[in-house]
């Protein structure tokens, strides 16, 4: 096989592998609406405390798994932060899970560069992502209701208009 077969063969299986995962609600580009409850979880949080999903109840909270080495992630970071800021007040909430395999010291650090002003968790064991449904891709955002049950998850950076829509009819549920 030479050099094009091969670059040929390698587009034609990320294209299958694309629509696999598209087909799956993976690629989900904001794809699956659920309406389950939000699994148990604990999260450790930078300052060493403790929240559980159980503490998500009442408010409604994006809970968006990340990294400091996932390019996407950052860039939709500063629309994460301004969409907490425009809720916050309304019993809008964000927690951001750092994924295992990213070094504490840049969490820390990119938390207090950027002043990330939400809750901001490290999963130093895997556990939590795989509990919501074993989380690999980032950036994975799942928006849960007052209820504590998950209404929307997105993998890769959500349409935040469509989410600010979804956002106010979920903080006008009673």
């Amino acid at each position: 096989m030479n050099k094009t077969s091969s670059v040929s063969v390698c587009r034609i299986v990320a294209v299958l592998a694309l629509s696999i995962l598209s087909i799956a609600g993976v690629a989900g580009l904001s794809g699956c609406s659920s309406d389950q409850a939000a699994p148990n979880s604990t999260f450790v949080l930078l300052d060493g405390s403790k929240q559980t999903t159980a503490d998500l109840k009442g408010k409604v909270t994006l809970v968006n798994f990340w990294a400091t080495s996932c390019v996407t992630c950052v860039a939709e970071m500063p629309k994460v932060i301004s969409t907490y800021n425009k809720y916050k007040s309304q019993g809008y909430d964000t927690l951001a899970v750092a994924m295992s395999y990213d070094p504490p010291s840049y969490v820390v650090n990119y938390t207090e560069t950027r002043k990330l002003p939400f809750k901001v968790a490290i999963d130093n064991t895997g556990a939590v992502a795989k509990a919501w449904g074993d989380v690999q891709l980032t950036p994975t955002t799942y928006l849960v209701n007052k209820r504590g049950e998950i209404v929307k998850q997105y993998v890769g950076e959500p349409d935040f208009v469509a989410l600010h829509k979804l956002i106010e009819k979920l903080l006008a549920e009673t």
